[in-house]
């Protein structure tokens, strides 16, 4: 079989760039699925702000699609169609879950388009009152000298909070003991009875116990000083530099989705995070609007997974 002509060649590639183009200058003309996993938590929350917003001002349902458990939902976005139809609400666990199981039907990287990052969700360093430190330098102390007797309370392996203390306990290079719970609630309950001491809880679960006086909040762990924990200031400044780490949530679409159609999405995106009704009621929420473009989204990825790639590697975490 001879091949295709140069001439031919070219005319099939710009066939199917003019068909590209025509199905993005009509995009979109049908309901979009902005699939979550599980139903509940920061990802809906955002995933709903999201949804209502864009079905406003695309002209089209966009509808939240929870699916149980993260890997499911991700494979399901991987697969699908890369028209724009299908797109995938998820945070850290996306692009870091494959340093912690064996195998992922996914690779993050390669089937998936950022689209935006649309909200951050900071961590509180708080303590039970009896702990006598007041400060991170001296919680960072008092663990020194008493290596492995400071229990902190976590979620599930890989969650926020425990990849939150864990890179704590090695920037600080400090032994606290990791207790697991299943949720914050039983973790927070057991914080404020005492039977454990240190934990890194969300804004939303913490707040209302510090300010009762059950806890006593340190620090914050974003880079910068959060409104949501005004006052605090951050880990990183408190004694343990360079210190930095946020529950990060964003939109993707299949890998190989034109780029007008990403570029639409974005923002169409960032616009309902600018609303000022949205941005309050996320902040209520105990997340922050944030609004990116793909480029700096993908530089947030691959950043997290070199540095919090190596940690999980380096403790042993795993999720299998």
């Amino acid at each position: 079989m001879q091949n295709a002509s140069p001439k031919r060649t070219l005319a099939v590639v710009v066939l199917l760039l003019c068909a590209m183009d025509a199905a993005a200058q009509n995009y979109p003309s049908k309901p979009i699925r902005l699939v979550i996993s599980g139903i509940a938590g920061t990802s809906n929350f955002a995933a709903r702000m999201i949804a209502q917003g864009l079905s406003t001002s695309l002209g089209q349902q966009v509808v939240v699609d929870g699916r149980e458990g993260g890997v499911i939902a991700a494979e399901f976005v991987a697969k699908a169609a890369p028209d724009g139809y299908t797109l995938h609400l998820n945070g850290s666990a996306l692009w870091l879950l494959p340093y912690m199981r064996g195998h992922v039907p996914y690779d993050p990287v390669r089937d998936f388009a950022p689209v935006s990052l649309v909200v951050s969700t900071p961590n509180i360093l708080v303590v039970h009152p009896s702990v006598p430190a007041t400060s991170v330098k001296q919680l960072i102390a008092l663990a020194t000298s008493k290596p492995g007797e400071l229990n902190c309370a976590t979620g599930n392996a890989g969650t926020s909070n425990h990849l939150a203390a864990e890179l704590f306990k090695s920037m600080a290079h400090v032994n606290i003991t990791r207790i697991p719970y299943k949720g914050a609630a039983p973790a927070i309950n057991d914080l404020i009875s005492g039977q454990v001491q240190v934990m890194f809880g969300s804004a939303s679960a913490v707040a209302q116990h510090v300010r009762s006086g059950r806890l006593r909040a340190l620090a914050v762990t974003s880079a910068q000083p959060s409104a949501l924990a005004p006052g605090l200031p951050t880990v990183a400044a408190a004694g343990v530099p360079g210190y930095s780490l946020v529950a990060a949530f964003g939109v993707f679409a299949p890998a190989r989705t034109p780029a007008a159609i990403i570029d639409r999405l974005h923002d169409q995106i960032v616009r309902v995070l600018r609303e000022p009704d949205v941005k309050e009621r996320l902040f209520k929420s105990g997340s922050e609007a944030v609004g990116s473009s793909p480029e700096e989204f993908a530089a947030t990825i691959k950043a997290e997974m070199t540095g919090l790639g190596k940690l999980i590697t380096d403790a042993g975490i795993r999720d299998d």
